[in-house]
């Protein structure tokens, strides 16, 4: 992607619900990269043909405020790094015919990450109760997924820990303004064309996700 000319915004967090790690026999999250082309507004239709077997997921997302590149970050280095945080709507994929995958497939596949829409409602730590704080997520205001902060390694922030520790080792630490997905609230959802997908979050507010039709594509 660096090649092609799109910009490295962030890092997604991948894997962090218990069920999944027992189901791809694991025992830690993944990460992938995020890039400024695979961003959208709430709202903005995404495009169909830039995804494969697409699901959805309901997260919180952080910007940070500055970099996180001690050797073992402590959850007040990720605290006092965290600018704010914004309801997200992360579209998840996969190559692999009918998501029948394994750890190495979603690594190789970039943490399995498509494109990720952000809501406008920042918020500041301090306003937040991230490991109660519930989520909800509707297809056209009928309810597909529901959850809560601690779904995500018990709280979000837990999740951030991890993955600045990881970064850190790896001499990839995150930097000031990095955006960080840090892993769903509730079950992944499947969507098709046309599909608006709405999450609220306690908290934070609420995200759309808006799916071009495949004849929309067509027309393009």
């Amino acid at each position: 992607m660096l090649e092609k000319g799109h910009r490295l915004v962030g890092r997604k967090i991948g894997l962090t619900s218990r069920v999944v790690q027992q189901q791809l026999g694991v025992d830690q999250p993944d990460f992938g990269a995020l890039f400024d082309v695979m961003g959208y507004a709430g709202g903005e239709p995404v495009p169909w043909k830039v995804l494969h077997q697409p699901k959805v997921e309901a997260e919180v997302a952080f910007v940070l405020r500055s970099d996180l590149a001690q050797a073992h970050a402590s959850l007040v280095d990720v605290i006092n790094a965290i600018d704010y945080a914004l309801p997200a709507i992360e579209v998840v994929g996969s190559r692999i015919d009918k998501w029948d995958i394994r750890i190495t497939d979603t690594i190789a596949d970039n943490a399995s990450s498509g494109a990720f829409i952000l809501g406008t409602t920042p918020r500041r730590l301090g306003e937040l109760d991230l490991e109660l704080c519930g989520m909800v997520m509707e297809r056209r205001g009928d309810p597909v997924s529901v959850g809560a902060g601690r779904a995500c390694l018990g709280n979000p922030l837990n999740a951030v820990l991890w993955l600045a520790r990881k970064m850190a080792a790896l001499g990839q630490p995150l930097r000031a303004g990095d955006l960080v997905l840090s892993g769903a609230l509730g079950p992944m959802v499947e969507v098709a064309p046309g599909d608006v997908i709405s999450a609220r979050i306690s908290g934070l507010g609420s995200v759309e996700a808006v799916f071009e039709s495949e004849l929309a594509e067509k027309r393009s």
